[in-house]
């Protein structure tokens, strides 16, 4: 009996068993069924929404800077050359290169002896000139005084010819009297004609002694100029270049002993394209004299000079473009001639522009801005000028407008957007919450803007100031974390 019972009961239990697996295999078979006769319909889509930087526009006047490089160069050079040829025989101290030297100093001197004897005949000349010229007047001064006196003798020979003619005529004088009268009137005019003559030599010896004084004072100019220059001065306060002289060398005339440049008389000249360049004009086309900066990075502690343009090249060059402009400098100390520096000019000031970053702007000349219900707007604009990595903008409508600073391929317009106002990061309201951070999250923090390529660098920079500080906006940091994902 009890094997029959627990037969019975093992029957029972492997009959619900079964009663149960074939219920819930048809279970499994309806579900199946039911969902195999279901419409496959795809997932209703979800609007991206793209988080964008945004500035708004503002016009403004900016004065844009032309950027360009240039060469300084000096507006006051001299050659120092020797103008005769000799022996150097002094020089003064300093000369070298790099030496400073006083207008009127002496720079060096050339041996003198050779154009001293030169200067001591030119006066021995000229003293036989002065001698010359003095006897030649006396001479001519005893020629009119004899010429005076023959003048006499003449008239009085012609007087006693006149009386000779009137006794004869009267009966009382001769033939041979009158013969023997006039031949002595002819002899008195004969010595009258040779005292002209002696004159006439003398008015030439003196003239040719004039001649001969004036030239013998050219000979004595000319040995003194010779004799001055043998000592060879500076014109300027300068400093001397390309020193190639030592004491005891011969030089020859014309030869270049070395350069003295005027370190206070700088310019700089550089090179612009010609679109450039008519951005410089007035109305008259003539040159504006725009200010310029020169700065020249010297192992990070950079030098600068102010300035103004002052001239332009008067032609282009042979295989050039452009054109080369001229700008003195004010002052320029740590400035050398041929020292190679950038240069920024200030352009003429642009009004009602708005200056955005380079990355605002696309191909086709439009910004995007931000619309209704946070959707983006495509808006014309007009390129007026380019500044390193911002634009200067105008376009009707642009005033005010908020401008996607940060396109990316993914942005269009009618695209819906989270908008991210450039101006308000990094720049927390002043009851801000702050939070001491330790050396770890800081870290974290800092290598995570570092390494966002997305952000702009201004905005880079300000957000670092902050995290680099005793005491961090908590704003900021929940900002942050919340994009890293921690």
């Amino acid at each position: 009996m009890r094997f029959l019972r627990q037969s019975l009961i093992g029957l029972l239990l492997a009959s619900l068993m079964l009663a149960l697996l074939i219920y819930a295999g048809q279970l499994v078979m309806g579900a199946l069924q039911s969902r195999m006769a279901d419409d496959r319909r795809p997932p209703p889509a979800r609007e991206r929404v793209f988080a964008v930087t945004l500035r708004t526009a503002r016009m403004e006047t900016v004065t844009p800077v032309l950027p360009a490089f240039g060469q300084v160069e000096s507006r006051r050079t001299l050659e120092l050359r020797a103008a005769v040829g000799g022996r150097v025989i002094a020089l003064a101290d300093g000369f070298e290169d790099g030496g400073t030297v006083a207008a009127g100093q002496m720079l060096v001197q050339i041996d003198p002896a050779d154009a001293q004897s030169a200067l001591d005949r030119a006066r021995s000349d000229l003293r036989d000139a002065e001698a010359e010229q003095r006897d030649a007047a006396r001479s001519l001064l005893l020629a009119r005084d004899e010429l005076a006196a023959a003048r006499a003798q003449e008239e009085l020979r012609t007087r006693a010819f006149k009386r000779q003619q009137d006794l004869q005529a009267r009966g009382v004088g001769t033939t041979a009297a009158v013969e023997a009268a006039e031949l002595e009137l002819s002899a008195a005019r004969q010595a009258v004609l040779s005292r002209r003559l002696a004159v006439a030599q003398g008015e030439a010896r003196v003239d040719q002694a004039e001649t001969g004084l004036a030239r013998a004072r050219i000979a004595l100019s000319d040995a003194e100029r010779v004799l001055a220059d043998t000592t060879i001065t500076a014109g300027f306060d300068g400093t001397l270049s390309n020193v190639t002289l030592v004491e005891g060398r011969l030089v020859s005339a014309n030869e270049i002993l070395a350069e003295l440049i005027d370190p206070d008389a700088l310019e700089i000249s550089f090179r612009i394209s010609t679109a450039q360049y008519a951005r410089l004009l007035d109305g008259d086309g003539d040159l504006i004299p725009a200010p310029v900066t020169a700065m020249l990075d010297v192992s990070g502690a950079a030098l600068v000079a102010k300035g103004r343009i002052s001239r332009d090249s008067p032609a282009t060059g042979e295989g050039q473009i452009g054109r080369v402009i001229y700008a003195r400098l004010d002052s320029a100390p740590g400035f050398k001639p041929g020292d190679f520096v950038s240069v920024e000019v200030e352009e003429p000031p642009l009004e009602r522009v708005a200056r955005l970053p380079a990355s605002a702007l696309d191909a086709s000349g439009t910004v995007l801005v931000l619309g209704a219900e946070d959707r983006l707007e495509a808006l014309p604009v007009e390129l007026v000028r380019r500044q390193g990595d911002d634009v200067l903008l105008r376009g009707a409508g642009l005033e005010g407008r908020e401008v996607v600073i940060g396109r990316t391929p993914l942005l269009g317009a009618g695209i819906r957007v989270r908008p991210l106002r450039d101006e308000a990061q990094a720049e927390p309201p002043a009851d801000a919450a702050m939070l001491e951070l330790s050396d770890e999250r800081r870290a974290r923090l800092v290598a995570f803007v570092e390494g966002n390529s997305r952000m702009p660098q201004e905005m880079k920079a300000r957000v670092l100031a902050q995290l680099g500080g005793a005491q961090v906006p908590a704003q900021l940091v929940e900002r942050i974390e919340s994009r890293m994902g921690g």
